[in-house]
């Protein structure tokens, strides 16, 4: 324990003020910036404080400073109208899809960029060459023995018959792996629009073999099949005015962006199928019983899901087999993309949900073998999601949100998602599966509101979709039931990736992300329920994430339209938080370096004097002094060596009056609030923290006191911004301090607990205890097996008399 001289009171008191912003490098005040760290703040790009705006574009009159659209923000539109066949006996889909292309930029365009999404199955695609070798060794499972073989024989990708302009008219085209440029007769010019005809088909991929987005899946049984069918005709790539065409090729996990628009689209498919897809449907009369539209009625209105189809009857329909066809009419506004289903398989059950003024059908599709898990959890998940994120985002606007079980485990589309968690065979199932149905039609449903509302571009930018997807996931994971098993969104879940050096920032194209699951999905997610509990509080993030939600509804946003938008509606400068969760590779570890404990020294010479002669007495005899105890010592045996200093008289620690009289004349001289605190018996503790991991964050301390009582002190991330690695922080207090905790409700992802405590505080590994066992040598495990014929051809054991034949020699 340090002590403070009464001529220094004044100095020491301002010496303790200032401690709040010590820096080792030296002391600033808390409330001013050395010139040279004013200047490193704007220059330096590896400070953590260092703004961001040089790095983000230039606001204007597209996208203004607020993170808004601005007053000039323009951007393309695309209407579909397809008519297509699905051929249930060659799995292939053959038809034209018609394109009125409206350019709404200020540019000219002299060709059009078509994606044809199906071609990175074809043989030779970068998508297949640019997969690396898998392990082989030491073994590998026949399922992905099938997967390699068959992507190698899978004759997939478009066929393109004709491209044609609005009169019949051949369009010049080329084919360039997952893209095609059309060349237009006449450029394109600003307000004016073009329509393009392509006829088309392909071979549909079986995604229970071939990893896909969309496909078929075959059931042996019944001899029927569920198809999904998504990123199925050749669409416009986006146009923008952040990056011009958006013509990446597709190579299979950066997804997409592509522009709004109004869809008709006619199905043709055999009578007996059931279709489900993005739109209303139109010809309900042509393609429903009177039964089934009844039923929907009902629904409607209805508490909990009602059956369209039932179980029974869709057994019935997997056995019906005609040559006729019917055509399901299905209508889209303002969609980005489509896509269907259909099967003879499906059950079918629907939920009217009221959202806003209108009803929204929540609909499933799937087969009996998805019972009894789909009828019990899939609809209540789409009518959960919706009322979830509309609080959070904005009201769903569309007419129908629809789940199908088939063989994608998971993949949305605007209305309709593809969902695959299914029960085991006997009907039973295990708690992950249950929930992982429910998550993933949260998830799948909820990308209704990103990206296929808040239009961003996830072939760029894969975490503006799924990362704020999956924080929304989570908030409505928690809203489901008490303690829901989500496997993202809680801070202490993502350290391990964190902790680790195989990553790279958030902020890294689709295609480039390693370990893309915890990139893209848990490490955004986290960060945004970070930021929502922590850094801006709930209600603050959740009017800031809805002005983010509405602004940029059926808009196109960019990372720094989102940043800037939840600054600008906070109030708050988020920029370090942006560049270390977002830009960089940096991990939240904190630690406790040391404490030290300061009190007021008054000078009183008597207090003085008495306290460090207590001090003295509460110190243990050291070794030598409890063994030297009976030694015989000289002055003992020649008295003659005493003197004054060796008298009873003599006390080192007596006060001159003279002292007494200086520490008087000091008081004197003080004022009267000046002497109450010269009286105060408060203790000045400072404590020293570390920033291991390179990641500035808030402190969150726990101070337990010696009366059992504790208190949790929270020192925003600004704490740091002197010196991101190491600071100090006073703590003033009547109490004793007897241990301290970083981070006890684990808020902030810290990857190391072992190092939040003080005192230290033993964090335990485990290991397990096993007992040796010998194993069996072959001739032993012959025997055991029976196999061992040893005794029959012993020289001693001969007979005449046939012998029974043991296992090997009856076979």
């Amino acid at each position: 324990m340090a002590s403070l001289n009464p001529a220094s009171l004044v100095t020491a008191l301002l010496a303790i003020a200032l401690v709040i912003g010590t820096d080792p490098a030296g002391v600033h005040s808390a409330g001013a910036q050395s010139p040279e760290s004013a200047n490193r703040k704007h220059s330096d790009p590896h400070d953590p404080f260092a703004q961001l705006d040089p790095w983000w574009p230039t606001p204007g009159a597209t996208r203004i400073a607020s993170g808004a659209p601005g007053p000039a923000y323009w951007q393309q539109r695309a209407d579909y109208e397809i008519d297509i066949t699905l051929d249930d006996d060659q799995q292939q889909l053959k038809g034209v899809v018609k394109i009125r292309y409206h350019n709404q930029s200020p540019h000219t365009l002299p060709y059009l960029w078509i994606q044809l999404d199906q071609n990175r199955f074809r043989q030779g695609s970068d998508a297949l060459e640019t997969v690396t070798a898998p392990s082989l060794s030491p073994k590998i499972s026949f399922g992905a023995m099938k997967s390699i073989l068959a992507s190698r024989q899978f004759d997939g990708g478009y066929r393109i018959t004709s491209v044609t302009d609005a009169a019949g008219e051949s369009l010049p085209h080329t084919d360039i792996g997952t893209m095609m440029r059309i060349d237009l007769p006449t450029a394109l010019a600003p307000g004016e629009k073009t329509d393009v005809a392509i006829d088309y088909s392909y071979n549909i991929v079986d995604a229970k073999v071939i990893r896909a987005r969309g496909g078929k899946e075959f059931f042996e049984d019944d001899k029927n099949y569920i198809y999904e069918i998504a990123q199925w005709f050749p669409r416009v790539a986006a146009y923008t005015d952040f990056g011009a065409w958006q013509h990446k090729s597709f190579l299979g996990r950066g997804e997409f962006t592509l522009e709004l628009g109004n869809y008709r689209v006619r199905i043709t498919a055999p009578a007996e199928m059931v279709v489900a897809s993005t739109g209303t449907l139109e010809n309900p009369d042509e393609v429903l019983t009177e039964r089934w539209k009844q039923r929907l009625t009902e629904a409607e209105s209805a508490e909990k899901p009602v059956f369209i189809i039932t179980p029974e009857e869709a057994e019935t329909n997997e056995s019906v087999r005609t040559q006729r066809t019917k055509t399901w009419e299905f209508d889209a506004k303002n969609v980005r993309d489509f896509a269907f289903a259909a099967s003879r398989k499906f059950i079918w059950d629907a939920l009217g949900v009221k959202v806003g003024s209108q009803t929204v059908m929540a609909m499933s599709y799937y087969p009996n073998e998805a019972e009894p898990l789909w009828s019990k959890y899939s609809t209540e998940s789409i009518a959960h999601t919706l009322e979830v994120y509309g609080r959070y985002a904005f009201e769903y606007p569309y007419p129908v949100a629809i789940s199908v079980n088939g063989p994608v485990y998971g993949m949305e589309y605007p209305m309709i998602c593809f969902n695959g968690p299914r029960p085991e065979d006997d009907g039973t199932y295990s708690k992950e599966t249950k929930y992982g149905l429910i998550s993933v039609v949260i998830h799948e449903v909820g990308h209704n509101f990103f990206p296929m509302i808040v239009n961003s571009d996830e072939r760029q930018w894969t975490w503006m979709d799924e990362g704020l997807n999956t924080f929304l996931q989570y908030l409505a994971e928690q809203e489901w039931e008490e303690d829901y098993p989500s496997r993202r969104g809680d801070p202490e879940k993502i350290t391990g990736y964190m902790r680790g050096n195989n990553q790279r920032p958030i902020m890294t194209g689709s295609e480039e992300i390693l370990q893309f699951g915890n990139n893209a999905y848990g490490k955004p997610a986290t960060a945004l329920n970070i930021l929502r509990e922590t850094i801006l509080g709930r209600d603050s993030f959740d009017f800031a994430f809805r002005e983010y939600s509405r602004r940029w509804k059926f808009k196109r946003p960019t990372p720094s339209d989102f940043f800037r938008t939840m600054e600008d509606a906070s109030g708050v400068d988020l920029d370090w938080f942006w560049r270390g969760w977002f830009y960089s590779t940096d991990h939240v570890d904190i630690a406790i370096d040391g404490i030290q404990l300061y009190k007021i020294d008054a000078g009183d010479p008597d207090e003085k004097a008495e306290r460090t002669r207590q001090e003295r007495d509460r110190k243990e005899a050291t070794v030598t002094e409890d063994r030297n105890q009976d030694l015989r010592r000289r002055i003992d045996w020649q008295p003659g060596l005493k003197d004054f200093y060796n008298s009873p008289q003599y006390d080192e620690f007596k006060v001159e009056e003279e002292d007494r009289k200086s520490f008087q004349k000091f008081l004197d001289g003080l004022s009267s609030e000046e002497r109450a605190i010269l009286r105060r018996t408060t203790n000045f503790y400072v404590v020293d923290f570390r920033n291991l991991g390179g990641l500035v964050m808030p402190i969150l301390l726990r101070v337990h006191y010696a009366d059992n009582t504790s208190e949790m002190m929270t020192f925003p991330a600004q704490i740091w911004r002197h010196n991101s690695k190491r600071v100090s922080k006073l703590i003033v207090t009547d109490k004793e301090i007897v241990r301290l905790e970083l981070d006890p409700k684990r808020q902030t992802a810290d990857v190391d607990e072992g190092n939040n405590h003080w005192p230290e505080k033993m964090v335990p590994s485990r290991f397990k205890l096993f007992k040796d066992e010998k194993k069996k040598n072959p001739m032993q495990k012959a025997a055991a097996n029976g196999q061992d014929d040893t005794e029959q051809a012993s020289p001693d054991k001969t007979t005449d008399q046939p012998t029974e034949p043991g296992p090997e020699q009856g076979k």
